[in-house]
């Protein structure tokens, strides 16, 4: 036994080397998305089928679509799956990103207090909606962090033509989570993705006041950052993750992703 014993210290040592190594072979993909991807549960979902088919890990960095384009411009992440679509193909004109593919859509909505003192219910558009939340004075909380949610927000409140300021407008700076616990403490409305608020509704004192216009519709892209601009970027695993989640078992697990028995994503096709 006291022969055997070093030549089992050393296969174990040489067994606990070879694991590291392994280890530190795995690649790492650096991902950028929206905060209605992480809060959902939707990348817990989805991620590790990818990663143990691909043998790699995914970082992912969930912010704002705004703060992700520019991690994306930066060369600070190798993909992004964002949506605010005008900016997307932005990003790709100017060199910034390739190989843009739309992924999945679902929709915003206008969330409130069940009181509902704007009458909110009763509008026909959403920017009737936003005219009558400022007419009524009631509280708006915006998210005010250059997310897709905020862009389409200011889109609307444009298309109202009204500039919103005052006590009764509140610009958060955080994310979708924390402007829907925000409004539903204070019996305020907000603008939300219906993902979001359907993940959180058990937990809000909020409902969905106002959904179902064209112009809420709310498309998400994955764009893969641009070799040719960062040599840090690893495009080869980018490319590999936009080809699986566009993929026809990508998109069937986007389309089974539920809680409470209602679906969050819709996917856009199947390969």
């Amino acid at each position: 036994m006291k022969r055997i014993q070093p030549i089992f210290r050393v296969f174990s040592f040489f067994s606990i080397v070879l694991f590291s190594l392994a280890a530190q072979c795995t690649e790492t993909l650096r991902l950028a998305s929206t905060t209605s991807t992480e809060a959902t549960g939707l990348f817990k979902y989805l991620l590790p089928v990818f990663e143990k088919q691909c043998n790699c890990t995914v970082s992912v960095l969930a912010v704002g679509t705004g703060k992700a384009l520019k991690l994306g411009e930066n060369g600070d992440v190798d993909v992004l799956l964002v949506h605010s679509r005008a900016d997307e193909d932005q990003f790709v004109a100017q060199g910034f990103g390739v190989d843009r593919h739309d992924v999945m859509y679902n929709d915003f909505v206008i969330v409130g207090p069940k009181a509902d003192v704007a009458r909110a219910q009763d509008a026909k558009s959403a920017v009737e909606v936003m005219r009558r939340i400022r007419e009524s004075g009631q509280a708006f909380i915006s998210r005010g962090d250059d997310s897709g949610t905020h862009k389409k927000e200011i889109i609307l409140w444009k298309s109202a033509r009204i500039s919103p300021s005052g006590a009764w407008y509140l610009s958060a700076g955080q994310g979708m989570s924390e402007v829907l616990f925000i409004a539903s403490e204070r019996g305020a409305y907000t603008l939300s993705d219906r993902s979001t608020f359907l993940a959180l509704e058990p937990k809000l004192e909020l409902e969905i006041l106002f959904s179902g216009d064209k112009g809420l519709h709310n498309p998400y892209g994955v764009i893969a950052v641009n070799p040719a601009r960062y040599d840090s970027v690893n495009y080869p695993l980018a490319k590999q993750f936009a080809d699986w989640i566009t993929s026809k078992a990508g998109q069937q697990l986007i389309a089974s992703f539920t809680i409470r028995g209602q679906q969050l994503f819709f996917p856009f096709n199947g390969k």
